[in-house]
């Protein structure tokens, strides 16, 4: 079934159709004709109603300033040419998709982050600020143009664009948090601006004696919408993990029977497989039920 076959309520659909109405006198949207896609695929656009409770207003007010945004960062362009191996090495800085999904058919991310150990936290400072910035955006362009689109194809009509994110604070201390503190505030505060309504459930788990302190800071970061959707889970999280994602498709480190680590790849279900065979690498899109390679 196409990308844009989703499936709404009723109202969520007036609503989305006179968003696209306004985006198109705007200029900011043009509609599907018969030989040219919709300039924007209606998952997208959900998301942006969604972030301002279906205020059709606001909602254009939102993405005017992420079409702005992307303008100025030339993001379309940055992803389709973004070098491959620099984009799969980015990836262990950032949360990582395990290939597997929740019981609703959302990719599960895993983030480690005592995985980004000194010498990686090193390696990361020496990268010029304004690359690390589109190393991000490219991250989330690979996220909503790829995994979330070939998720959504799994489930069609049901649309898929959010993801359950396990956030593992284990042998973390408070010393490598705040030297953190920058790189992962710059990345909150641009996937809350431009990238709405992509985090469903956060679950943070093995989280340490200091982290209410942590939290304080951390919280600021997020809207009330993310706040909400963050749980704090004790040393045993399988249990509360266990009623959102599958056992087989739960890493065995958080209480699953799945053998992956944070450093691996996607290990892809069973049906993912049968759509795309194996994950590829680099700036990639999914469209149609096929993934598209870029120039990458």
């Amino acid at each position: 079934m196409p990308a844009e076959a989703i499936s709404v309520s009723d109202d969520q659909g007036q609503s989305l159709e006179a968003f696209k109405a306004k985006l198109q006198d705007s200029g900011l949207y043009q509609p599907a004709s018969h030989d040219t896609a919709a300039s924007h695929n209606d998952i997208t656009l959900m998301r942006f109603l969604r972030a301002r409770r279906y205020d059709v207003d606001q909602a254009q007010k939102q993405f005017s300033d992420t079409e702005a945004w992307r303008k100025q960062h030339n993001v379309d362009e940055l992803f389709r040419a973004f070098e491959t191996d620099e984009m799969e090495s980015a990836k262990r800085f950032y949360p990582r998709w395990t290939g597997r999904r929740d019981k609703t058919g959302l990719p599960v991310y895993v983030y480690r982050l005592a995985s980004l150990d000194a010498p990686l936290r090193k390696e990361l400072e020496t990268v010029p600020s304004k690359r690390r910035y589109q190393r991000i955006v490219v991250l989330y362009e690979a996220m909503t143009r790829f995994v979330l689109l070939l998720c959504s194809h799994l489930v069609a009509p049901t649309p898929v664009s959010s993801v359950t994110t396990i956030i593992d604070l284990e042998q973390v201390s408070l010393s490598a948090m705040w030297s953190l503190r920058s790189h992962l505030q710059v990345a909150s505060t641009m996937a809350t601006a431009n990238y709405p309504e992509t985090l469903s459930t956060i679950a943070i788990v093995n989280s340490p004696s200091f982290f209410p302190t942590m939290w304080k800071w951390i919280k600021t970061w997020f809207d009330e919408g993310t706040r909400n959707k963050i749980h704090i889970l004790g040393k045993d999280p399988g249990p509360t993990l266990k009623s959102l994602i599958d056992e087989k498709d739960i890493p065995q480190s958080y209480g699953g029977q799945l053998p992956w680590k944070f450093e691996d790849g996607p290990d892809l279900d069973d049906m993912i497989k049968n759509v795309i065979g194996e994950m590829p690498r680099g700036p990639v899109l999914f469209i149609d039920g096929s993934t598209v390679k870029l120039l990458g």
